[in-house]
């Protein structure tokens, strides 16, 4: 595996693991310590959660962080822009605008981000798994709501080794057949007989999975925790530092042809949607303003550059009989950008020329297109040939460093036991968008960038940039804010068993401060943008950013979430749940510019979203098979903004479905399976009504997710089925994503004690499987340009790990 792929079983773990696994194929004895008020195993919670190991992790076959969470029932992962930037969703809560804004990603219980959905600082761009995650832990609904914030949807934990088992390991990745080399290693043990560590980590480096002409991944991330236990508890020490460069793909161009109902999508002459993207090495540099509206060189290649360096403490006590202290602390320095090009406009040449040579002259007429760079350098574009208008996403991120403490006091008493706390946190977001507008040919071999020119031949743009500001969309988005969100939540929660019955419930009062000021475009004539002393075509309207006069961010908000449920073990293998719960998520960044009032206050309708949700579910394990399924209902409030086609949203949704886990143990074979159905609906739209009673966008009916393998002690192979049905593109419910399985397939060699050599191919089978797309409709019976994101087509690594 390549950007993740790097998490294969340990070379004992069917060895060690058997006996247990046979009897117990899903884990349900499993301890969960994730949205939980205490430690508890899967078959007697009263919660939906999933939990995968290092060896789940690993043949999975994934490219991405995001790829894992495809493994998860109720998860839908659309991983297809690199490492970092995926939308996330859980049983129907819409993805609006992009990123989680429902879910919560955290590291050992503590949230990477406060606000999942950031416009362009989505969790998991700062989220890397590698060798050091001994598990991950996802809960759906229930208790996620009163015990995290913003979570109403669920939690995805990544859970670090802690140094408990003694040794290490070191693994080399190689891609086969496209540019990728990564070095994990990870290491733990015993200072003494009460002091132990763990430090591990990746470096790695590369083109990716798509040809971008250059390396567009390059970075490495460190992580290392030291643990000193006591008589009555543990006191441990968290730190991390990360920085990777992840080249984001964004929907490229793609080739539609047939109708609405059963579409084709395509390749375009030149550039393919599954290997190939607008990315070039003839576009590399980006010379614009900054946040300062000075001049400034963007280095293209940054692509997602998350910065972090984090501390953090984790301190758990018996400080009385049956009282239990537990403190959780981390504070987080992050910085970075976020800068790719996105075509805002695909079509004929000559069309976008005259457009352009319009908004540079004033005058209408026929314009000209040169290649501004490459090898065609200064030649015309064929009349015929097809153009992107770029809009370069150039994002600032300034400061997005946070902290958070969690302070919770647990008491048994016989039966059961209450548990106080209270979470503290703080989350800046201070951004610049600088965005800037070029032409660029279409294709997915390095693109070279276009000159516009007049009639008498003199060129008009500027080596490709023809606007300082996005003109072809009203100028919208020359952005800079600095806004600091203090989060304090006060929480309860209560557990009481008698008999096979455990009734728990959980309350939670979340207030939010928001405190800061954000400005937008400044729409200046003939400002000299480079220095030169002349006022060229591309100079004579700049967008800047209106430092002078910003708005204020001025408001506080409190609500209450709450959640209860049961839990009844029928046997010891089979148990039953129920649970109802209603959780809040307060809105951030993506209020700025529309919903936020003049004086800085927001209404609480607009500043909070709930979800109300109900849960029935049943758990079940007989000798080697396992199940979990759960039915759900949801109802969703949403107030969002999208940033590429700059609209608001304001709605609501339902949701009803089941989820379905299931593993089978025996012998040499061993299955894992996981399902979720959805029947997903906009409830009411207050902006759009025509779209109420229609599925949500990128909604599917059905997803699914099945690994089969076999093990002969010296090699284990096996598939990894990932797929979904049709979905629709856009919420009018025209263009449909049709339905798509990817095939990714594993087979581990063992040829001596300790080492083990490794094969992975991610979509084995080449299949194009369509995640997102900017048009909801094409015109049947022509050739349509749709910008659209598509899986990566298939990818073949190789590495070998060596254990110690």
């Amino acid at each position: 595996m390549a950007a993740v792929t790097t998490l294969p079983a340990s070379l004992h773990a069917q060895d060690t693991a058997a006996d247990e696994s046979s009897q117990d194929a899903l884990g349900l004895d499993e301890i969960i310590v994730t949205a939980s008020a205490r430690p508890t195993n899967r078959l007697e919670s009263s919660i939906s959660v999933s939990a995968l190991d290092e060896t789940a992790i690993a043949e999975a076959a994934p490219r991405t962080t995001a790829e894992i969470f495809r493994q998860i029932p109720g998860i839908r992962s659309e991983s297809t822009g690199g490492d970092g930037n995926a939308n996330i969703a859980v049983r129907g809560l819409p993805v609006a605008s992009g990123g989680a804004k429902f879910l919560q990603l955290q590291e050992d219980g503590m949230p990477v981000m406060q606000f999942g959905d950031i416009a362009f600082g989505n969790a998991d761009i700062f989220l890397r798994a590698d060798q050091t995650i001994a598990s991950i832990q996802a809960v759906r609904g229930g208790s996620a709501s009163t015990l995290a914030s913003n979570s109403p949807g669920g939690v995805i934990n990544f859970i670090s080794k802690d140094g408990k088992d003694d040794g290490g390991v070191v693994m080399a990745t190689v891609g086969l057949d496209y540019e990728d080399y990564r070095l994990d290693f990870n290491y733990g043990g015993h200072l003494a007989e009460k002091t132990r560590f763990n430090i591990g980590g990746f470096w790695r480096q590369g083109e990716g999975p798509r040809d971008a002409g250059y390396t567009g991944n390059k970075g490495y991330q460190v992580k290392a925790n030291l643990t000193q236990d006591f008589d009555s508890g543990y006191v441990r020490v968290y730190l991390k530092r990360l920085d990777d460069r992840a080249i984001g793909y964004l929907p490229m161009p793609t080739l539609v042809t047939g109708t609405n109902a059963n579409p084709h999508f395509g390749s375009l002459p030149g550039f393919d949607i599954k290997s190939q993207t607008p990315h070039s090495k003839y576009f590399t540099t980006d010379i614009g303003l900054d946040g300062n509206n000075a001049l400034h060189t963007t280095d293209i290649k940054d692509g997602m550059h998350p910065v972090v360096t984090s501390v953090g403490l984790e301190a758990v006590f018996d400080v009385a009989d049956g009282l239990k202290l537990e403190e959780r602390f981390r504070y987080s320095d992050v910085h970075g950008r976020f800068v790719s090009p996105f075509p805002a406009e695909v079509g004929a040449g000559q069309g976008i020329a005259n457009s352009v040579g319009e908004l540079l002259t004033g005058a209408a007429g026929t314009y000209g297109l040169v290649y501004a760079n490459g090898p065609s350098a200064g030649q015309a574009l064929a009349g015929n040939a097809l153009v992107m208008r770029t809009h370069l996403f150039n994002v600032d991120i300034n400061d997005f460093s946070s902290f958070t403490n969690d302070l919770k006091l647990t008491k048994d008493f016989g039966p059961g036991s209450i548990t106080a706390g209270y979470y503290k946190a703080r989350q800046n977001i201070d951004m610049d968008w600088v965005w800037n507008s070029y032409l660029m040919a279409v294709d997915g071999h390095n693109a070279a960038l276009l000159d516009v020119t007049d009639g008498a031949g003199s060129v008009l743009t500027r080596g490709g940039l023809y606007a300082y500001g996005v003109p072809f969309w009203g100028n919208c988005c020359q952005r800079s804010y600095d806004v600091r969100y203090n989060i304090d939540a006060p929480y309860l929660a209560g557990t009481f068993e008698t008999g096979g019955l455990t009734i728990d419930a959980s309350v939670r009062y979340d207030h939010v401060k928001a405190r800061g000021n954000y400005a937008g475009t400044l729409q200046t004539a003939n400002f000299d943008v480079n220095g030169d002393g002349t006022i060229q075509p591309v100079e004579r309207s700049v967008s800047l950013i209106d430092n002078g006069n910003p708005s204020p961010v001025r408001y506080s908000v409190g609500y209450w979430s709450w959640s209860i449920g049961a839990n009844y073990m029928f046997t010891s293998d089979i148990a039953g749940f129920a649970r109802i719960s209603r959780g809040g998520r307060a809105n951030a960044d993506r209020l700025l510019f529309g919903v936020v009032q003049a004086d800085g206050s927001v209404r609480k309708q607009d500043a909070i979203d709930f979800v109300d949700q109900y849960e029935l579910g049943v758990k079940y394990r007989s000798g080697p098979f396992g199940l979990f399924v759960t039915g759900f209902h949801a109802k969703t409030q949403e107030q969002n903004f999208e940033a590429t086609t700059q609209r608001f949203l304001d709605r609501s949704y339902k949701a009803t479905g089941v989820e379905i886990e299931a593993a089978y143990r025996s012998g040499i074979f061993d299955l894992r399976a996981g399902a979720t159905y959805t029947d997903a609906k906009i409830a009411k739209d207050a902006i759009t009504p025509a779209n109420e009673g229609n599925t949500p966008r990128r909604q599917a009916k059905l997803i699914y997710q099945i690994t089969p393998a076999v093990d002969f002690d010296v090699v284990r192979a096996g598939l990894n089925i990932v797929g979904t049905t049709k979905a629709y593109a856009q919420d009018s419910n025209e263009l449909v994503f049709p339905a798509y399985t990817q095939v990714n397939a594993f087979v581990n060699f063992r040829p001596m004690d300790k080492i083990e050599v490794s094969l992975n191919a991610n979509n084995l089978f080449n299949a194009t499987g369509i995640t997102e797309a900017e048009e909801g409709s094409i015109t049947p019976g022509v050739d349509n340009y749709v910008r659209a994101r598509s899986i990566n087509g298939r990818t073949i690594s190789a590495s070998l790990r060596y254990e110690f």
